[in-house]
């Protein structure tokens, strides 16, 4: 399938829209002479929207309004096409945006009333009840979060781009430690890596910011040997002030790298919170998708956090794992359930173009994922509540990634960054800063990238320092602009 766009309002939302229903969907400059193709053309006065497929051609046109916002109008053409068309009816409507929760938290502080959310939602972008309800449970819950949130107040993300194997599944910028090559690379990065959260650490004192949360991500954290994690950890407890922080995430995703060793240096070093992600707990799912693990193994790693005196777990799962059924996904669940962990999050499997389920075209989207994530009654039932929810695009059947909590358990930085309510620090290879003007709810974000691949951001560190200065630029022009108004 193709998409072909034409006219100022045919966009980005046009374009994400034909891609609910076919994800896998290219976008085409010129109408292609065979096969199959989504059409979406916007006029002066006028939309007009197409779709072939096999040997069916369709279409609709319409006269839009004098007062309707053309991409929307246009949109909404193409939706009603397509969903009459592939007998589709998407859970999420016609919402492309990636934080549907961010939607109401923005409503509610301009003054919308419950009604008025409640028909944006289920007019606006044709949502269901269901999705609706789940979205707005989660932005009551976050509601005193977000509330009691400063200003000047940050977090702290430090990246380790190494992993023992790489899943099918995984688009991200990682390297397998067991390369030669990648094994010489690890010790340096630890170096800069301690280095750039040292110069983090001055850049937050000098723009008055306070650390609230700090996160140990990747890649796999403890794909680090035991003495490179003491390292880094030991470097970040001399460096911030640890006793200040309201959470301290490690994650320890992955059994196969993860001991008793490393779980203990973790505790000892002031993590208030780790994850450890078996994504299934099925042998021949977690062979499919590449792991070197078994469902053993995550269970004896599980045992070693709780006697190395880990009181705060997340678990993930991912629904629509090549090979898993809807047996398989709930006997997950309920593993994962029984363990007792504070938090478990349940993705959606996403086919991103990066990764060899897509590059090896082994993928395909699984007819039965809304039946898993639809188990989501059994976590309701063991006393964990949604929390924190988004989308991605690729993901199989639209669908989301919600984290689970019992109730005092949320991860706060998973709220802070997904709601973009305050800055983001990045430190690591393929960092994002993530700059949020103070006080200003969801208003402009700046971004401050950092080198995409270890090496370069060895080779080129002194880059990556002197970018420091644009986090300090930005509190400058805040602080100038705050002066002016009073």
């Amino acid at each position: 399938m193709q998409i072909v766009l034409r006219g100022a309002a045919a966009g980005y939302e046009a374009e994400h829209t034909a891609r609910i229903f076919f994800p896998g969907a290219e976008k085409a400059a010129e109408i292609p002479e065979t096969g199959d193709f989504v059409l979406a053309a916007s006029h002066e006065k006028t939309d007009f929207v197409l779709l072939r497929q096999g040997d069916s051609l369709c279409w609709r046109g319409a006269l839009r309004p004098a007062d309707a916002d053309g991409e929307y109008a246009l949109c909404t053409l193409l939706y009603g096409l397509l969903k009459q068309q592939t007998g589709q009816n998407p859970p999420w409507g016609m919402m492309t945006g990636v934080r549907p929760v961010r939607i109401i938290h923005d409503l509610r502080a301009m003054g919308a009333t419950e009604a008025e959310i409640e028909d944006r939602f289920l007019g606006h972008f044709a949502c269901t009840p269901e999705k609706f309800a789940l979205a707005r449970g989660i932005a009551d819950l976050q509601r005193p979060v977000l509330e009691n949130a400063d200003p000047m107040d940050c977090s702290v993300y430090a990246g380790i781009p190494f992993c023992p194997t790489r899943c099918s599944y995984c688009s991200f910028v990682s390297r397998m430690v067991g390369d030669k090559a990648t094994r010489a690379l690890v010790q340096p990065y630890v170096d800069k890596l301690c280095e750039e959260l040292t110069a983090i650490r001055r850049t937050a004192d000098r723009c008055g910011l306070r650390i609230r949360t700090f996160y140990i991500g990747g890649g796999t954290p403890t794909s680090l040997s035991a003495a490179q994690l003491e390292q880094l950890m030991g470097h970040i407890a001399r460096t911030f002030d640890l006793a200040s922080l309201e959470e301290y995430t490690v994650e320890a995703g992955r059994p196969d790298c993860t001991d008793a060793e490393k779980l203990r240096i973790i505790k000892q070093y002031g993590a208030t919170r780790i994850s450890i992600n078996p994504q299934t707990f099925s042998d021949e799912v977690l062979r499919n998708i590449g792991r070197r693990h078994t469902a053993q193994d995550i269970l004896d790693c599980f045992a070693q956090a709780r006697a190395a005196g880990h009181e705060n777990i997340n678990m993930d799962l991912i629904a629509g794992l090549p090979g898993d059924t809807v047996e398989g996904f709930t006997h997950s669940l309920k593993q994962a359930i029984a363990l007792n962990p504070e938090n478990i999050t349940v993705h959606t499997l996403t086919l991103k173009r990066a990764s060899n389920l897509v590059v090896e075209h082994r993928a395909a989207a699984y007819d039965d994922v809304a039946a898993m994530l639809a188990q989501g009654d059994l976590l309701w039932q063991a006393g964990y509540r949604p929390y924190y929810l988004y989308r991605q695009k690729g993901t199989l059947q639209n669908l989301e990634n919600i984290g689970w909590a019992k109730p005092g358990k949320e991860c706060l930085y998973n709220i802070y960054i997904m709601e973009e309510v305050h800055t983001i620090l990045s430190a690591g290879a393929a960092g994002s800063t993530k700059l949020v003007i103070p006080g200003k709810r969801h208003g402009k974000i700046e971004r401050i990238f950092n080198f995409k691949y270890p090496t370069e951001y060895i080779d080129r560190f002194d880059e990556v320092l002197a970018r420091k200065r644009g986090v300090e630029e930005f509190y400058e022009r805040y602080t100038t602009q705050t002066l002016c108004q009073l």
